[in-house]
């Protein structure tokens, strides 16, 4: 199973809930030298804008998988850069505001949100 499928099956499975940083974190954890329950208890406060509408828990939880994986400034700025041209912000409440205009849903909303972070990880990470 490549790193989208596991993202994809976490963000399915309805037996856990998995925020959306740790859906992103979870997926690169061999790469990040943790094993997946430290890399779901890294994650855990960080989903719905660190529970406050801050930042992206799927713009978090990459960042924390460009910092472990020896990653410097240059990745991030480009990762916030791709995030930020494709869906007009970094930050939860502005992404689900634009969502709620937009009609949709917040669950496929945040999936769209934690597939597009993975999918640029990918390409920073050359995989």
């Amino acid at each position: 199973m490549d790193r989208m499928e596991a993202c994809r099956a976490l963000r399915g499975d309805t037996n856990v809930h998995y925020n959306c940083a740790q859906a992103v974190l979870l997926p690169f954890a061999d790469q990040c030298g943790l094993d997946e329950k430290a890399a779901f208890q890294l994650g855990a406060h960080f989903g719905a804008g660190m529970r406050h509408g801050s930042t992206c828990g799927a713009v978090t939880g990459a960042l924390m998988v460009l910092g472990m994986a020896g990653k410097g400034e240059a990745e991030s700025r480009e990762l916030l850069r791709r995030f930020r041209e494709k869906n007009q912000a970094l930050d939860c409440a502005g992404l689900l505001q634009r969502a709620k205009e937009n009609g949709e849903e917040r669950k496929p909303h945040c999936d769209r949100m934690v597939y597009d972070a993975v999918e640029i990880l990918q390409d920073l990470l050359g995989e």
